[in-house]
């Protein structure tokens, strides 16, 4: 049973650690490289897909409404209404994130094993944070506007780049009103997340993992990953968001030091 409960104290460490930077703009791709890195890890991938899961549970229940609206408004064909907009918004924006993600698939996959290359993304990432300091929008979604956040999303895939930072800042940059850019953020992450799912699952071993402690372990990963999700509209409800940026930097910073002087 030795190896179940080390099987377990490496999925629930994880899963933590996905929970908690998953939603915050802290990336969450990047934090799992360096803990992995760190503490000698390498969970199979079916752990990845799982994660993927619990990521999609937790938006779906935070937004039912909002994704209600949407599909009513779809299964009409009343895109004249705002969540029929939302939905044409919503393909805009995933059209480039797919580009990007088959693209550039190889290159963001070798950068999952550099922990150098998640140190500097992590300054990059407390850059483009600090910038949405003091940016008051007032205006309305529009279709350039999800292009760019979509680009945006595409470019997160890289580990030590947060998707939500960089998608609602995107939003904020353009203007965008702060509610409706955190919105759109997370609406359009579902496509993304499903997306992904499928591309890794195709290579899964099922039987991997015992299911009772991979289970476990996306339940917490999932319950952790809802408290971050409302600390985090907390924060951009309050224009505390780019208080993160010290945070990447310094995480950043000790990464990069760590790694050419180790």
């Amino acid at each position: 049973m030795g190896w179940i409960y080390e099987e377990l104290i490496v999925i629930l460490i994880l899963a933590v650690v996905q929970g908690v930077t998953e939603w915050l703009p802290v990336s969450s791709s990047g934090h799992l490289v360096v803990v992995q890195g760190c503490l000698g890890l390498k969970p199979p991938l079916i752990f990845d897909v799982a994660l993927h899961v619990g990521t999609l549970c937790v938006v779906l229940v935070t937004f039912r409404e909002d994704i209600v609206k949407i599909l009513k408004a779809l299964i009409w064909l009343d895109f004249r209404a705002e969540e029929g907009k939302m939905a044409l918004f919503i393909v805009v924006g995933s059209v480039p994130t797919a580009v990007i993600g088959f693209l550039f698939h190889d290159i963001f996959e070798s950068l999952f094993y550099n922990v150098l290359a998640v140190g500097i993304a992590l300054l990059i990432n407390g850059l483009f944070l600090y910038v949405s300091e003091r940016r008051r929008g007032g205006k309305e979604l529009d279709f350039l506007d999800s292009l760019l956040i979509g680009t945006a999303q595409g470019v997160a895939i890289i580990p030590g780049v947060s998707r939500s930072g960089f998608t609602i800042v995107t939003g904020l940059l353009r203007g965008v009103k702060k509610e409706e850019a955190f919105k759109y953020s997370f609406l359009l992450s579902i496509p993304a997340v499903v997306g992904a799912a499928i591309v890794e699952s195709r290579d899964v071993a099922i039987g991997s993992l015992d299911t009772m402690v991979l289970l476990l372990g996306v339940v917490m990963s999932m319950v952790v990953g809802y408290v971050s999700l409302k600390m985090l509209f907390r924060m951009v409800m309050r224009e505390r968001f780019h208080l993160f940026a010290y945070y990447c930097w310094i995480a950043g910073a000790v990464i990069v030091v760590f790694q050419l002087f180790q």
